[in-house]
């Protein structure tokens, strides 16, 4: 019997309902892990025509590749469990997700509404354990209920400013035969609002006051898109540019106004055109990506905020002008209203630029071994083309790639900047080749970070998704290392040791390679994304360099 004629003869309940209203919302994929209280759902989702359903290894994977599918698309990402500790392992994605402003919808199992008063096997409140990192946490009363919530839970997640959203279903819903009558609700996407005339006037009038304007483009100039009119924007006015790392590549690094990526620490080549400023013009910059003293530190700079949303309240971040609506029309909306107004590029916008590319060019020359993480970035860049994907954990590596590798399309360069966790990158990459099976994706990872989810090795053979994972291998919890080092002189508690790689990588059918020199690393890199299967790199980094870049950052004001 085929499934399609199964699934006729198969009564279309509670499960079959929910399904077909994933369906409905454009669910293309679903990540997780089933338990003994949603199996009706499990196998609906296997009679589905239009959903895959990829079995992880772990609940917290499949977290972090429902994030990263919505992040990369833009529509929620959804991800599966069973009650108690499947759901418990969730919740770090959806969290993830939640404070790194990316649509997911997470759906789990509960126990059944006869016992969810008292104190019973399997039993946690996750609706309300759910709640402080959500936009909203709900549980499906009856069958009756699943249209509207499914509908609402997906408007909800991917309407600005997008984030997470959890429902529980329990078990007796799950069992329920009562779904034939009901219909998915259809769907309606909410539209950005055009930007109010008066306040680009008024943000017109407070720039042709200025002396030294900036831009500030972050995550919500990625997700919305405006990567064009930004450029146009920077270009007709001829204002210098920065990105938040979410913000990589809204506006190319080889762009005449960009100026790099703002965030690493205070001294860094980029900061001086912040530091100089009078006006800074964020545009779809939020809080969360870093703290606004960083920018405005005396909170003496004036602010134009360019945003789907108001901006939230900071003694740093106060606001003279917001600007809310459609972040493209509002830039070309100002870009109009300042015709004929023009600022010039100055020379530390040009030695930031120049700086910037002379250390990546001195770093793909640098021979030693273990490689300096400038060889690193340099031979990634050079194996990577100008729209493939590269995903950076959190770790020492994460700092140098943020503010060296040059990033040239939005969504090109994937971090976690919100709650920067650790463990997303190898997972992520799996989500990510599904949603652009056309790109090569490449996830950077520390070796803390490797086998915190490398059982997602097996994830990828099993579902013949490409995969390639470069280590950064230090032997140790290197960025921490480098934090106690700066600030306590020493460092303790951070080291470790890992297994042979190649061995590792071997075990469970893919590929795997060991870096023993620096000309190795850019002809290994080319050989595995070109492979259509599972390969490991790992190569040993120097983070020496770490405290050599303090060193050097520390004597900018001579460099400039």
């Amino acid at each position: 019997m085929s499934d399609a004629e199964h699934r006729k003869q198969t009564p279309d309940g509670a499960a079959e309902l929910l399904v077909r209203c994933l369906e409905n919302e454009g669910v293309e994929v679903v990540f997780g892990v089933p338990g003994e209280e949603n199996i009706r759902f499990t196998n609906a989702l296997a009679r589905s025509e239009r959903i895959r359903y990829v079995l992880t290894r772990h609940e917290q994977a499949a977290s972090f590749m429902a994030e990263m599918h919505g992040r990369l698309t833009g529509s929620a990402g959804v991800m599966s469990a069973t009650l108690g500790p499947g759901a418990i392992n969730l919740m770090l994605g959806v969290a993830d997700a939640m404070t790194n402003s990316t649509p997911v919808v997470a759906i789990t199992a509960q126990v059944g509404k006869e016992r969810n008063y008292k104190e019973s096997h399997q039993f946690v409140d996750l609706v309300s354990m759910f709640a402080p990192v959500t936009k909203w946490s709900a549980e499906v009363p009856a069958t009756r209920a699943i249209p509207e919530m499914v509908r609402r839970a997906f408007k909800t997640a991917e309407s600005e400013r997008p984030g997470a959203v959890y429902i529980a279903v329990p078990e007796d819903v799950d069992e329920a035969t009562d779904g034939s009558d009901l219909s998915p609700l259809r769907r309606n996407v909410v539209q950005p609002e055009a930007p109010s005339p008066k306040q680009i006037k008024r943000a017109a009038e407070l720039l042709r006051e200025a002396r030294r304007p900036v831009i500030l483009a972050g995550h919500g100039a990625a997700r919305g898109g405006a990567e064009e009119s930004l450029a146009a924007f920077a270009t007709a006015l001829d204002v210098s540019t920065a990105t938040t790392f979410h913000g990589k590549g809204v506006l190319p690094d080889d762009h005449p106004c960009a100026t790099g990526t703002f965030g690493f620490m205070r001294r860094d080549y980029t900061n001086f055109g912040f530091e100089e400023a009078d006006v800074v013009i964020a545009v779809g910059y939020e809080l969360q990506e870093f703290d606004p003293s960083r920018i405005n530190p005396d909170g003496d700079k004036k602010i134009v905020h360019i945003h789907r949303v108001p901006a939230e309240v900071d003694d740093s971040y106060s606001v003279d002008v917001g600007i809310i609506g459609d972040i493209s029309a509002s830039l070309d909306a100002l870009a109009t209203e300042l015709d004929g107004l023009r600022w010039t590029i100055d020379d530390d916008t040009t030695a930031t630029r120049t700086l910037l590319s002379k250390e990546l060019e001195q770093g793909a020359a640098d021979e030693r071994y273990p490689l300096a993480p400038q060889r690193v970035i340099a031979d990634t860049r050079a194996a990577l083309g100008r729209d493939d994907i590269v995903l950076v954990d959190t770790g020492a590596l994460k700092m140098w790639m943020a503010r060296l590798y040059p990033t040239y399309a939005p969504n090109t360069c994937l971090i976690s900047n919100g709650l920067s966790t650790m463990g997303f990158s190898l997972p992520g990459a799996l989500a990510v080749q599904l949603a652009r099976p056309q790109t090569k994706v490449l996830a950077a990872v520390g070796d803390g970070s490797f086998l915190m989810h490398s059982q997602e090795i097996e994830t990828a053979v099993r579902e013949n998704i490409p995969l390639t994972v470069l280590i950064w291998e230090d032997n140790g919890y290197g960025l921490i290392k480098w934090k106690m080092d700066l600030e306590v002189g020493e460092h303790s508690n951070t080291d470790f040791g890992n297994p042979d790689i190649v061995q590792y990588a071997r075990s469970f059918g893919a590929k795997g390679y060991h870096i023993e020199s620096a000309g190795d690393l850019l002809p290994t890199l080319r050989e595995a994304l070109a492979d259509p299967g599972v390969s490991i790199i790992n190569c040993p980094v120097d983070y020496a360099e770490n405290m050599n870049l303090i060193e050097h950052l520390g004597h900018l004001d001579s460099a400039l």
